[in-house]
């Protein structure tokens, strides 16, 4: 682990913390479409959509919001649930669960590990509410990298699921 990651401190983040994610989410739509990717988040800023900033908003307040952050700047969101976005057609766990609603790291940070300590730390939360089960989805096309992404931080593909043209991949891990 480098110095810099383990500088990362991860703490409860709210409604102020808006912004900042708001911000991370336009530069990695604009990261993924300078490397080509106009499938997975699309083309317009998250700020630009019409429901993203009420989206982001809704995250801080309804959910459970975890912000990364080295020397007190934000570099990185988690946002979990007690399962999936009802808007996705994701079949219920069938048990409690926690559901990652988003991971998102600032990519000036990108390779100090931002990702996996938030999902780590997701794994902790999990753990700490008595619940046994963690899942996420992601979108599984390109190259599957994203999917890869999660399997090495510890989680299994279980459902694909398309959702309109965006295909899409369940994943999960069991917290002991």
């Amino acid at each position: 682990m480098t110095g810099a990651a383990r500088d990362l401190r991860i703490r409860q983040g709210g409604p102020a913390d808006a912004p900042a994610v708001l911000g991370m989410l336009d530069a990695a739509v604009a990261w993924m479409n300078g490397r080509g990717n106009t499938e997975q988040w699309g083309t317009t800023p998250f700020s630009r959509t019409p429901d993203g900033p009420s989206r982001v908003e809704r995250y801080t307040t309804d959910n459970d919001p975890y912000i990364a952050e080295l020397d007190g700047t934000p570099v990185g969101a988690l946002v979990l649930d007690h399962g999936p976005s009802p808007r996705m057609p994701i079949a219920p766990a069938g048990e409690p669960e926690r559901y990652v609603r988003l991971l998102v790291s600032d990519r000036r940070h990108a390779g100090l590990g931002v990702g996996a300590a938030l999902l780590a730390h997701a794994v902790e939360e999990t753990r700490r509410a008595g619940v046994r089960l963690l899942r996420v989805d992601c979108w599984a096309g390109g190259g599957g990298e994203l999917v890869a992404f999660y399997e090495r931080n510890g989680f299994t593909p279980t459902d694909r699921f398309l959702s309109g043209q965006w295909p899409g991949q369940v994943l999960a891990q069991r917290v002991d």
